[in-house]
């Protein structure tokens, strides 16, 4: 009953999205009311986990993947996805009147305004001081981080508001962008804070594990490559985290939140409609007793599928090529489907899957030290070490005997080819293109088959009904 008395006294406002309203301003500061005791705070930190992920289309339930992973080499509109906003996005035809941009930017701001207000309201509490009191904010502040940290690398200059809006004054909504530079100090100094945070926290929680992580990929985006070389090693160092044996166990239900997984989206199927939507739209919709919806699909012509040599124990559980029917038993071949999330326990309603989609894992911790290592000093053998431990789990030959003395160019390459079959429906590709930069971007989608990329799209379009609401919101620079 918690969440649903915070829900009925917060009034959240995405950044400049309001509407003329007719209610009254006081209602802006209900939250002063809920904040009473630490169990009100926590319902009111699990309030931002819910906005990020929590029911169909939501940031982490499939909104990244439709909106932003559509537009690289390994992703495409499957033959069922019937939104014209998500295949323009596909064919990067897409601009400021996209329906999918206007959701990641409402929902991003959502999310950041219930941070900012658990923020404000926790600690500014005289009577919510305990560790656990704490703890919450450091979790507001990190939620914060990794929603700043998706919208500057999606946006470029975007507003930086850090406090709860209290007022419908033009002041107040007509907030102006900041530079990318101050957008990254504040996400440093959010999951700086969140370091504080316990080694161990219930499933689902922020650890300081996940801090210090997504901290490391924060350094590696800014190409601070010592931060990001000592923050990453800092996390293997712990000895908390470390691969599974078995690929596939990253991908069970029944080993979900398990030693590699840092922090993960949580589904549980058949309880309040929270499964994993991914399971559903990757699909296949020709096989008895499989209702998947094929809406998103691999980009053949990236030659992603054709990428994994033969004997990589994570092909054929990143891609199923054949489906046993439910129905009938028999086996069904089919096109490379993205297969990581789909639930053998939920095959006639495979949105219903309950496995996670890891947000940060392990082995990505160690592909960020390996390529922070190699940008700060060359290929080291601390480098290769951190790579061939991914390698060596796929069954492969270890890069430190086949290819032993890389440059630092070519090590590059081997670390993003190595992220990006790790990393295939995690929702990173775009991400890894675009800080590459544009004549990265744009090379590696015209070569395969996107012949519309342009230097533009290593961002995207503020949506242009927040322009319109907006006069002091300016378009990324490229878009005007």
């Amino acid at each position: 009953m918690k969440k649903a008395t915070l829900y009925s006294l917060l009034i959240l406002f995405t950044i400049s999205s309001c509407n003329p309203l007719d209610e009254n301003p006081k209602g802006l500061i209900a939250s002063n009311n809920f904040y009473k005791t630490t169990e009100d705070a926590d319902a009111a930190v699990i309030g931002i986990h819910n906005a990020i992920n929590s029911s169909t289309h939501t940031l982490y339930n499939r909104l990244i993947q439709i909106s932003t992973e559509m537009a690289t080499d390994d992703y495409e509109a499957g033959p069922r996805a019937r939104n014209a906003h998500v295949r323009a996005l596909s064919n990067l035809t897409h601009d400021a009147s996209n329906d999918r941009m206007i959701e990641l930017w409402r929902q991003s701001y959502d999310g950041i305004n219930r941070a900012n207000i658990a923020i404000d309201n926790i600690s500014n509490n005289p009577n919510l001081t305990t560790q656990k009191d704490k703890n919450l904010i450091n979790e507001a502040k990190f939620l914060r981080a990794i929603l700043y940290f998706n919208i500057v690398r999606w946006f470029g200059d975007v507003p930086l508001v850090l406090h709860e809006t209290t007022t419908l004054s033009a002041a107040a909504l007509n907030v102006t962008n900041t530079p990318e530079t101050e957008v990254y100090a504040q996400i440093e100094k959010d999951l700086t804070d969140a370091e504080a945070l316990p080694v161990v926290q219930p499933v689902g929680r922020i650890t300081a594990g996940a801090a210090k992580s997504i901290l490391s990929k924060v350094y590696l985006t800014e190409k601070k490559w010592p931060q990001a070389a000592q923050k990453s090693k800092e996390v293997i160092d712990t000895k908390v985290y470390d691969l599974f044996e078995n690929f596939a166990d990253v991908f069970n239900v029944a080993t979900k939140n398990g030693k590699e997984h840092i922090w993960s989206a949580q589904f549980k199927g058949l309880t309040n409609w929270n499964g994993n939507m991914l399971a559903s739209t990757a699909a296949p919709t020709s096989v008895p007793g499989i209702a998947g919806d094929q809406a998103d699909a691999l980009h053949k012509e990236g030659g992603l599928f054709e990428a994994f040599a033969e004997n990589d124990k994570r092909k054929y559980i990143t891609f199923a090529v054949e489906f046993v029917s439910p129905t009938d038993g028999k086996t069904y071949k089919v096109t490379p489907h993205f297969n990581k999330y789909f639930d053998p326990a939920t095959p006639a309603s495979p949105g219903q899957s309950s496995k996670n989609t890891p947000i940060i894992r392990f082995a990505e911790v160690l592909l960020i030290y390996a390529e922070a290592v190699n940008e700060q000093s060359g290929p080291t053998a601390e480098a290769y070490a951190a790579i061939d431990r991914v390698r060596n789990r796929a069954g492969i030959p270890l890069l430190s005997v086949t290819s032993p003395t890389l440059s630092k160019d070519d090590f590059r390459e081997a670390v993003f080819e190595e992220r990006r079959k790790e990393l295939v429906y995690e929702y990173q590709r775009w991400f890894d293109l675009a800080r590459r930069g544009p004549d990265y971007f744009v090379a590696r989608l015209k070569a395969a088959g996107k012949t519309n990329a342009q230097p533009k799209h290593v961002h995207f379009p503020i949506p242009q009904r927040e322009l319109d609401l907006n006069p002091n919101l300016k378009q990324v620079p490229a878009w005007r």
